[in-house]
């Protein structure tokens, strides 16, 4: 049996025919149109995740957001620095009301409707254009301290 570690080794060496066939027995379609290069990377990574484990579904949610970013401007932008595990609530008080949001993992659920970001919660809640995390004190400007609770 071969070790992931020399599986890893011999795709470096591979001919780009060899690492199509390669790619269609890891993922079980034909390879994409790219060069043996991506395809080495495509197949390392799937290779480490069968042994690691995959990207959690915040990273996940987080390359799908900067993959339509790109898609509509061409540019990816700054990942989030911000993560937050599945369960945790963020409370916010405003106007003498308190806000109760509930992290979910494909997004937040506030007022029991699903939000896709905290900047729509915040809009809901002030009528104004506010950026989620600053409304929700999880960014260092912002002078706001709401709690943030994790369940479990």
């Amino acid at each position: 049996m071969t070790t992931p570690d020399k599986r890893l080794a011999d795709l470096m060496v591979m001919p780009p025919t060899q690492l199509r066939s390669v790619w269609r027995d890891t993922f079980k379609t034909p390879a994409p149109d790219v060069g043996p290069d991506l395809l080495r990377r495509g197949i390392a990574n799937r290779l480490q995740e069968r042994v690691h484990g995959s990207l959690t579904g915040a990273t996940k949610r987080e390359i799908e957001r900067l993959r339509k970013r790109v898609e509509r401007t061409g540019k990816a932008g700054h990942m989030h620095a911000i993560s937050l595990k599945t369960g945790t609530r963020l409370i916010r008080s405003w106007n003498g009301k308190s806000y109760h949001v509930l992290v979910c993992d494909d997004g937040f659920e506030f007022d029991g409707r699903h939000y896709a970001s905290l900047s729509n919660i915040a809009r809901e809640i002030t009528g104004a254009h506010w950026s989620g995390p600053r409304f929700f004190g999880l960014k260092n400007r912002s002078e706001y301290k709401p709690k943030a609770f994790a369940n479990g």
